[in-house]
């Protein structure tokens, strides 16, 4: 039977919260109780935090000394989201950019006043705008890159047999993110 790709996204949600649980929590792994747009959001933060640690990168230095990075980390989540939830399509399910925003904006950025909350928000989008709709070669290249990574960590969390594990291509998510600061630390 093939299980339908809300449910790998929901899959997803339950094993990473699982491996965050202390000792003396039960995980919850009633699949009904996910959503799985909830779960792209989460997942979007996942992989940006596990792509930050990979790349040595450090949020709360450039909070002070490049801010503007902060937003290159939310255009970054914000692709993760877009490559999440597009094959929600076929099920019916139509992202929330909106709301995932503001989720993916308090995620990674906790605790930072509304104020830079917002200026990352919108000078976040304002760049996922310019990649997703950019028509030059490397970033039509970097779509694909980043899109084949989440294809793949999704199918490293929910397929036995996947020809990867999840450890081997969280990396790759950092990777990816390198070349997306570097292009705009350039800028």
């Amino acid at each position: 039977m093939e299980i339908q790709y809300s449910q790998r996204l929901k899959l997803m949600h339950a094993l990473s919260l699982a491996t965050s649980l202390r000792d003396d929590e039960t995980p919850n792994t009633n699949l009904d109780e996910y959503d799985a747009l909830n779960a792209a959001d989460y997942l979007s933060c996942y992989v940006t935090f596990k792509a930050i640690q990979a790349a040595g990168r450090s949020p709360l230095e450039e909070r002070t000394e490049n801010f503007d990075m902060l937003s290159v980390y939310q255009a970054f989540a914000l692709l993760n989201y877009a490559f999440f939830t597009t094959p929600l399509a076929r099920e019916d399910i139509n992202p929330d950019f909106p709301t995932a925003q503001i989720t993916i904006a308090k995620t990674l950025f906790a605790g930072l006043p509304d104020a830079e909350l917002i200026e990352i928000i919108e000078s976040g989008f304002n760049k996922f705008q310019l990649i997703a709709e950019a028509q030059v070669e490397h970033w039509v290249e970097f779509r694909e890159n980043l899109d084949k990574v989440v294809i793949a960590f999704v199918i490293a969390g929910t397929e036995d047999d996947s020809p990867h594990d999840i450890e081997e291509i969280l990396p790759i998510f950092g990777q990816l993110l390198s070349q997306f600061c570097e292009a705009f630390e350039n800028n």
